[in-house]
Parts: C-alpha cells; sequence; structure tokens
C-alpha cells in the first residue's frame, strides 16, 4: 500500500468560479437547501416505512429460502450497509449498496470524490475491498444556468470517475435527471466469495471499538459557508478563527474523500468482529444500528470522541443544533466503526497509520448489554490534529 499522497497534506486551492467564467458568488452548496447526508429520514420513522419489505420473511432469513444453492449462505438486507445476496452460481454472493446526498462542500471536483467515497464505504464496511461496477446518479438543478451546468458537472464526474479508479473500477453507467435541488449519489457492486466479506453481526464482550476518520465534517461545512454570514459568524467567531475554519473545511474535505478501503483490508488481517460506516445518523445512530443487530446480548460503551479541531468549540457554541458530542450529527463519508478484539486493535490503529498515514482510534468498548449503544456523560475529546502544523493539514 502506498502512503497518502503528499498534495493532501497541504491546503488545497478553494474551487474560484471566476477561473471558469462564473459568477464570483457562485456556490454549488446553494443548489439544495440541505446539506450531504444531514437529510435522513428519521431512524424510527424508517424503520415503518420499510415494513413492507420486511412481510416477507425469505427476503431476510436465508433459511426459508425455495433454492437449496442458497440456503446455508448468509443473507443482508434492509437496515444494513450493504446487502448481500446469494446468486444462482455456487459459493458467490452479490454485495451491493447505493447512496446519494446534496452538495456539502463548493468544490465540484472534490466532491465528486466525495460521492464515490461514500458510495464505496458501505462496502467496505462490510469488509470488501474489490468493486466490480459503478453507477452514477445525478440531478442537476434546473436553477443552474447552462454555462454553470457545463462547468460544473464534468468536473462532479470527474471526481466520481477518479474516486472510481483508485478502487480499479469503472463507471459503466447511471442516471443524470433535472430537478430543482441538486443532488447526486450512486451504486457500487461486487461479486464476492463467502470470505471475501465480513458479517457485521459478531461482537463480543472484551471487544473495543475503533474509529477510523474523525468526526465533525457537518459542523466544518457549514462554519465555512457561515464566514459570507455575518449573523452566524457573529454566533461562533468568539470561539473560533477564520484561518482555523478555512482549515477545518479542508481537513473535513479531505477526510470525506478518503476512501475506507485499507481498513476494510485491515479488518480481515485483524479479525474483525463486524462494521458500520458512520453517515447521516452521527456516530450514535449508527453504533445503534450495529449494535442493534448483534447476534450476542452486547452493548457499545463510547468514551472517545476523535474531531476535527475546532469544531467541538463550534457546535458548543451553536447550542443543540448540531448535537456533534452527543453522537448526532450528521457525518458524510465518516470512518469505519470496528468490532475488534481487544488484543488485535492497537495493532490495527498502529498499521492503519502506517499505511495511510491518518490515525484511528479506539473510541469505546462492548459489554454485556441489551444490544443498544451510549456515549458517556462527559467523553474525552480528542482534537484531530493535536498540534497544528503550518501549510498542512494533518
Amino acid at each position: 500500500m502506498e502512503p497518502r499522497n503528499e498534495v493532501s497534506l497541504s491546503i488545497r486551492r478553494p474551487f474560484d468560479p471566476q477561473i471558469h467564467d462564473l459568477d464570483p458568488n457562485f456556490r454549488l452548496t446553494r443548489f439544495a437547501d440541505l446539506k450531504g447526508l444531514g437529510c435522513k429520514v428519521p431512524s424510527d420513522a424508517l424503520t415503518r416505512m420499510l415494513e413492507p419489505f420486511r412481510e416477507d420473511k425469505s427476503l431476510l432469513d436465508s433459511e426459508q429460502s425455495h433454492f437449496q444453492y442458497v440456503a446455508a449462505t448468509p443473507r443482508i438486507g434492509i437496515g444494513m450497509d450493504a446487502c448481500i445476496t446469494p446468486i444462482r452460481h455456487g459459493g458467490l454472493s452479490l454485495v451491493q449498496t447505493a447512496s446519494c446526498l446534496y452538495p456539502i462542500i463548493d468544490d465540484p471536483y472534490m466532491l465528486g470524490k466525495i460521492v464515490g467515497s461514500a458510495v464505496m464505504s458501505n462496502l467496505f464496511a462490510m469488509g470488501v475491498t474489490e468493486c466490480d461496477n459503478m453507477l452514477m446518479t445525478l440531478s442537476i438543478s434546473q436553477k443552474m444556468t447552462d454555462r454553470e451546468r457545463d462547468v460544473v458537472v464534468p468536473l462532479i464526474m470527474s471526481g466520481f470517475k477518479d474516486c472510481a479508479e483508485e478502487v480499479g473500477v469503472t463507471v459503466n453507467g447511471g442516471q443524470t435527471i433535472v430537478n430543482p435541488w441538486m443532488y447526486l449519489g450512486g451504486v457500487a457492486t461486487s461479486v464476492c466469495q463467502s470470505n471475501e466479506y465480513i458479517m457485521p453481526d459478531n461482537a463480543m464482550i472484551g471487544d473495543v471499538l475503533v474509529l477510523t476518520k474523525p468526526l465533525g465534517t457537518l459542523v466544518a461545512a457549514n462554519a465555512y459557508q457561515w464566514l459570507d454570514v455575518n449573523e452566524k459568524w457573529n454566533r461562533i467567531k468568539l470561539v473560533v478563527g477564520e484561518e482555523d475554519v478555512r482549515k477545518a473545511y479542508q481537513r473535513a474535505m479531505f477526510s470525506m474523500a478518503r476512501l475506507n478501503r485499507i481498513a476494510a483490508l485491515l479488518m480481515h488481517k485483524y479479525n474483525a468482529h463486524g462494521a458500520t460506516d458512520i453517515g447521516g445518523y452521527g456516530l450514535l445512530g449508527h453504533a445503534n444500528k450495529l449494535a442493534g443487530i448483534q447476534k450476542n446480548e452486547v452493548g457499545f460503551v463510547i468514551h472517545n470522541l476523535p474531531v476535527i479541531a475546532k469544531m467541538a468549540a463550534v457546535s458548543k457554541a451553536c447550542g443543540n443544533m448540531f448535537g456533534l458530542l452527543q453522537g448526532h450529527s450528521a457525518e458524510t463519508s465518516g470512518g469505519l466503526l470496528i468490532s475488534l478484539p481487544r488484543e488485535q486493535a492497537a495493532a490495527f490503529c498502529k498499521d492503519i497509520e502506517k499505511q495511510e498515514g491518518y490515525q484511528a482510534w479506539i473510541i469505546g468498548i462492548v459489554e454485556k448489554g441489551n444490544r443498544t449503544a451510549r456515549i458517556i456523560d462527559k467523553p474525552r475529546v480528542i482534537e484531530v490534529p493535536a498540534k497544528d502544523k503550518e501549510g498542512e493539514l494533518w
């Protein structure tokens, strides 16, 4: 594995609309009223909506399958990061996932990379490291001028394509429509043997919980946009400087664009017992979903919160708006939350830093419980990075 690209260590030059003959006030994030994955239907409401799909128990329980060749193959569907579907060719399963999000940043190329990363992240959460096909879906806002569309869309598609090529997969189709709001997403598909994925339901008492990316992407994206909104900037400027906000935005952008593939590879090496990726339901929401499907009677307890530097202070200054320290703040293309044997976790964290150059953190424990997750009353906030370096992000 190659270590991270040195380019990502430095601050990226912000997208300049004027270079593309666009209005200097052009902002991609203004073409949707919601941001990133902070648009999720509430989890309990979604559960009720999905009941029609759960009525046919054969969809969820492979023991009731009518076909002998899939009877002994694990099957996962609605409610998890990716569906695992046994196919008629013996020993193979289709692992597939879909995701979409609204613009969270104003750089079209980086947005394309972030969406590609978010789409594939659901495969990586299942320990799948190879992707066989990607589709891209794109809604172009009807509020865009022809010039804006012709500049922005190719840049988004290039970012998505380049992200796919990082794992050696091509984008072979999709759908493009016009809509009042802009959104984009895609589908990632992998055909796997049973040893190529890791079932997410084997957490054991005594395991520890590891997180592979810092929290706070939504806070950073909002804070950056507030630099142009006096009323909102005045709300946070006593706890954070303008340069800190710009750097946090860059850190969030590169974090969201970074693939979870190496983490998925190391899940196999260090005998992970299950994982999920952190997205629109926030750390606690996704931890609860993972805890809820465990075979053993376990509970997840989170003690540490790695957060992009200065963003914990911004979240506090905004009251209950984000709920970052309570685990409710939405993330876009966040890290993997992995249940690992205690004796393997430190080596996992050391290995991922060696291969990628980025940290991972032990943030909690797995104990006997009722398949729920919680964050302790006063979690330890870990600033990421711990020390700022001039001209570098991490």
